[in-house]
């Protein structure tokens, strides 16, 4: 779907013969539209063309962007993790576009729980204490491992994947280890010790804070319902969380991303741990449709915040 065509010059150079766009937007999840329609409001307010490729379109576009009939000054990707057809339409705008929000190959290195791990690590964070093990098929056996460092439990997670896919909690036994990587078998596999938070008022001290374009938006998180509830600047001074926008800030020179979201928490001993490390295909669903949903204002706000992202590189 196509929201309206630039007729600007300058970078555009002064062919004629080409339907140019500021920003070309990827994406296949229904569950987007309201989101995208947001997008599509955004940029129109500060001047810029929106062209929308979707699964219905995808060859056409692609053939035209390839084909020099198209052209986008700036990419988003939504669609290709899950949808093949859209990797040749990411392999162009690496070469082809001015901007990429989310680039594909910053993106894909923060898919890897391992690599990202030690990262953080790299920066000065904290996160739970952690045994990074080789893949099923680089080692079949378990190798030598402490388990009492983590205590009666602790959790096992594949290095990629999300949405709790392949994760176990509550492990108790090198058995459980074995068996989970086993599932797997080419995947690295992470061993956590579990982090429990310090109760603040009614809330478990459990955020999940979103990052976009130099803002960051902190939330109290429910683990068990993944219901967001924005915290308010009262409660930031109350209850001194004001490190979380900083950690947000750090993870996102950590990782080069324009969008994610990120699980800390903040434990009784009154340390802030990185529990999830980076999100970047975050779901943008509005609150106010969906329980589990993104506040509206926040959604909103991302939106926004990607549009200026973009009219700060195209309209220079």
């Amino acid at each position: 779907m196509t929201e309206s065509k630039s007729s600007s010059g300058g970078i555009w150079g002064n062919r004629k013969d080409i339907d140019r766009y500021d920003l070309c937007l990827a994406w296949n999840w229904k569950y987007d539209t309201d989101f995208v329609a947001m997008l599509a409001t955004a940029c129109h307010l500060h001047g810029l063309s929106l062209l929308q490729i979707t699964p219905e379109n995808v060859a056409e576009m692609t053939n035209d962007l390839v084909g020099g009939q198209v052209a986008c000054l700036a990419f988003w990707d939504r669609a290709s993790e899950d949808d093949a057809q859209f990797v040749p339409l990411v392999q162009w705008a690496a070469n082809h576009c001015a901007y990429r929000i989310n680039p594909y190959e910053r993106a894909r290195r923060t898919w890897d729980k391992c690599v990202m791990h030690q990262a953080i690590v790299g920066f000065g964070l904290h996160t739970p204490y952690t045994i990074i093990l080789p893949s099923h098929e680089e080692h079949p056996e378990v190798p030598s491992v402490d388990l009492k460092a983590f205590g009666e439990t602790f959790t096992i997670k594949p290095a990629h994947g999300g949405g709790g896919e392949g994760v176990i909690l509550e492990a108790t036994s090198l058995s459980q280890v074995q068996d989970a990587r086993q599932e797997y078998r080419g995947d690295k596999y992470l061993l956590q010790a579990q982090v429990t938070p310090v109760q603040l008022g009614s809330r478990a001290a459990w955020f999940r804070l979103i990052y976009c374009a130099g803002t960051v938006y902190p939330c109290w998180w429910d683990t068990n319902t993944h219901v967001y509830a924005p915290v308010t600047e009262a409660e930031a001074t109350s209850y001194r969380l004001e490190a979380l926008r900083d950690m947000a800030a750090a993870i996102a020179r950590c990782c080069g991303l324009d969008l994610f979201s990120t699980e800390i928490a903040l434990t009784p001993d009154d340390r802030f741990f990185v529990v999830d490390y980076v999100n970047d295909q975050i779901d943008l669903r509005l609150q106010s449709k969906a329980a589990d949903g993104v506040p509206d204002d926040i959604v909103q706000g991302i939106a926004d915040g990607l549009a200026g992202l973009v009219a700060a590189h195209c309209k220079k």
